[in-house]
């Protein structure tokens, strides 16, 4: 009887753990560009780039553009400076679209309606590189500090590696 408990609660604290490492490497966030006021011609012309300046973006999150006669280009940093593209990254004119930050870059977004990116309806999106893995030793001397949520998964990490050496030993 107590060897299937211990086998029963084994079972379930490696369930525990291996989730646990499954949702944060999966956690992603959906951004809604603009905030409320969503994708329209701004009345400041660095509106845009100052929202995305105060958001901080990974790998796996989404942009979601609401607007209404309108569209969403993803262009190049050519035709981003140009406010111009003939053949862009990836279009959309739905009224609600979203796109996925799929690497760290940065991203390069317009309006393909005549007029409104010189307007200022235009944003670079700069995607951060993902953080180190916890048993990596960080050079603290260059590049940027750790961010809070890596933080929460290196002390998440140490208590469940803990818990388990208290358990299994």
């Amino acid at each position: 009887m107590l060897s299937s408990i211990m086998t029963s609660s084994k079972a379930f604290l490696y369930l525990v753990f291996f989730s646990s490492f499954h949702f944060f490497t999966v956690f992603s966030t959906q951004f809604t560009v603009g905030g409320d006021k969503g994708w329209i011609i701004p009345k400041d012309d660095q509106l845009y780039n100052e929202w995305a300046a105060k958001n901080r973006f990974k790998v796996n999150d989404t942009l979601t553009f609401l607007y209404k006669k309108d569209s969403v280009l993803a262009v190049t940093q050519e035709e981003y400076e140009k406010c111009k593209s003939v053949h862009p990254i990836y279009f959309s004119n739905n009224g609600k679209s979203e796109f996925k930050l799929d690497r760290p870059d940065l991203f390069y977004f317009i309006s393909g309606v005549s007029g409104h990116c010189e307007r200022g309806l235009k944003m670079i999106v700069k995607v951060l590189e993902p953080a180190s893995p916890p048993n990596q030793v960080a050079d603290h001397t260059t590049g940027p500090s750790t961010s809070g949520a890596a933080q929460l998964v290196n002390v998440v990490g140490v208590l469940v590696v803990s818990l388990f050496g208290a358990i299994f030993i």
